[in-house]
């Protein structure tokens, strides 16, 4: 065995028992001691375990990597949002977003070191994908953010996989994760408290609804093939038609509904022909629109739409039956929010 060559936080708690059990020699009650102190207790340093053996807290400090990111800044928004820039152990950097309400605390968490998407309203997307993040350094984003405000008397209730990179991209990794973030025993945040958003990677974006059961939101941006391929450039491989057959495919629980997420982009996308055309291509799919402001960056060609554009947007799509929300601009004043993410350097 090499030495620091287990990530704890990569383990299912099935895992973890055979680890330690099955390779160990230790007691089962072990396992569920360590997989409570990892999970509901979200300790970050071995020491801190205090009901295991010197002996046995020995050996995980042996052999284990660290249990949390470093931190290399933390910023607070006017509106309570924190941007935390997170680094791993070889250097890589991502963001990691908390946003407050009064009934709910979201967490949006990163998938990739960058992303290889390429939307060009998005600024992570200026940012080349240097690599997938591991299952361990996904979960510890949530972990160490749970602690993180939970120590400041807030709640970690809702995960929203829209950080850094393309999930899907990044499939089995988050799978994964998510599994882990799942576990009753643990974190235990419910399947209607996880959002997993994809760009529209269609195989995988039906295969993950059967194997986790968790909420999809889609990055539509427009419904207008020529006009997503410039903003959404993954839609020269998978096209509206099969977006939508995708969409249609997908097994959603209960009375949930699809999200498709609709940046407004003055000029672009926010007409009230692009409204008409909205409507008619989500006909007969259980679906909620976010329009989403625009959220400048510098060096972007986009504005964004005028508030009135995007009332009147919303009042077409919204008349038509269909569930229209504008998301309320968050963490703005720290570029934490909608499409800023982006780390401040890469070690590629």
């Amino acid at each position: 065995m090499n030495n620091k060559s287990i990530r704890l936080t990569s383990l299912s708690r099935e895992e973890l028992e055979t680890l330690i059990v099955d390779e160990w020699g230790e007691k089962p009650f072990r396992a569920k001691q360590l997989w409570s102190w990892l999970y509901v207790k979200l300790v970050s340093e071995v020491g801190d375990m205090t009901d295991l053996s010197k002996l046995f807290r020995a050996k995980l400090v042996e052999v284990c990597q660290p249990l949390a990111p470093k931190v290399e800044s933390q910023q607070t928004s006017k509106d309570g949002t924190i941007k935390w820039l997170l680094s791993f152990v070889d250097g890589q950097q991502i963001e990691t977003v908390y946003i407050p309400e009064e009934d709910r605390g979201t967490l949006c968490v990163s998938s990739q070191v960058g992303c290889s998407l390429a939307c060009p309203f998005c600024n992570t997307g200026t940012q080349k994908l240097v690599r997938n993040l591991t299952t361990s350094e996904i979960v510890e984003q949530v972990t160490f953010a749970r602690s993180q405000v939970e120590s400041q008397g807030q709640r970690l209730t809702n995960i929203v996989l829209m950080g850094m990179g393309e999930p899907l991209y990044n499939y089995d990794a988050v799978k994964k994760a998510v599994k882990i973030i799942l576990d009753s025993s643990g974190l235990a945040i419910g399947t209607r408290k996880i959002t997993l958003s994809t760009s529209g990677i269609v195989p995988k974006m039906v295969q993950a609804g059967y194997d986790l059961g968790v909420n999809i939101a889609i990055s539509l941006h427009s419904v207008r093939d020529e006009v997503r391929d410039e903003l959404v450039p993954i839609n020269k491989k998978y096209n509206l038609a099969a977006l939508r057959k995708g969409a249609s495919e997908y097994p959603l629980k209960g009375n949930r509904s699809i999200t498709w997420e609709y940046v407004m982009l003055d000029g672009v996308n926010d007409s009230p022909d692009d409204a008409r055309e909205l409507v008619k291509y989500l006909k007969g799919i259980p679906s909620k629109v976010n329009l989403i402001p625009f959220n400048p960056w510098p060096g972007t060609p986009y504005k964004p739409s005028s508030a009135k554009k995007i009332e009147q947007f919303q009042n077409i799509v919204g008349n038509s039956g269909l569930v229209t929300v504008i998301r309320e601009r968050r963490g703005e004043d720290i570029q934490a929010a909608c499409g800023q993410l982006k780390g401040e350097r890469d070690k590629s």
